[in-house]
């Protein structure tokens, strides 16, 4: 099965796990936007919503900024055949649209439950994220919940490498979507 990366702002440079995936992970393909520094939430909704398309019943891998985007992409296209999402450090743009005006676009971030199955991954010491809102958010979204511990925000910084551990929950993930997910067979 397929796997969709979305990194964040910047997009995710050498050494980051989604770039370690790329290079070392059988069918994962990365879900390339036109400006990595200029975040525009219908341009890049665009391009996944594309890549979800070319690539039905994929799982979704995305950090950060990509991670909000993966849950616009998920509670606006209910139709959209993704089989789940792992939601790594996603960032809190809610709070931090004000200061950082490149994300704003990207808030609010929706509260309602995921059509998908879904697993948010989040670190006690992320700068984009508190552990508190992350599990609440994994709560709304009603997204399995994984503390790293004090992971920075789970990119290149935090020496992950291919990040085994990550591999290991999308893993966990594949087994709770099997495909299509029940949510959304039974939904249909």
């Amino acid at each position: 099965m397929t796997t969709l990366l979305l990194p964040g702002l910047h997009g995710s440079g050498p050494g980051h796990w989604q770039r370690r995936w790329l290079e070392e992970v059988d069918d994962v393909v990365l879900v390339e936007q036109d400006d990595w520094s200029r975040p525009d939430l219908e341009g890049w909704l665009a391009r996944a919503e594309a890549a979800v398309a070319n690539h039905p019943g994929a799982f979704v891998a995305a950090h950060s900024l990509g991670a909000a985007l993966a849950v616009h992409l998920a509670t606006r296209g209910r139709d959209l055949p993704i089989a789940g999402l792992l939601l790594v450090a996603p960032a809190d743009v809610d709070r931090h649209a004000r200061k950082v005006p490149l994300v704003a676009s990207f808030a609010p971030l929706p509260v309602t439950p995921l059509p998908v199955p879904a697993i948010v991954v989040a670190s006690r010491d992320d700068p984009w994220m508190t552990i508190e809102r992350a599990r609440i958010l994994a709560d709304m979204w009603e997204a399995g919940f994984v503390d790293m511990g004090r992971a920075g925000h789970i990119n290149a910084e935090s020496g992950l490498g291919v990040w085994p551990d990550g591999l290991t929950l999308l893993g966990r993930l594949r087994r709770m979507g099997g495909g299509l997910t029940t949510r959304r067979r039974a939904a249909r």
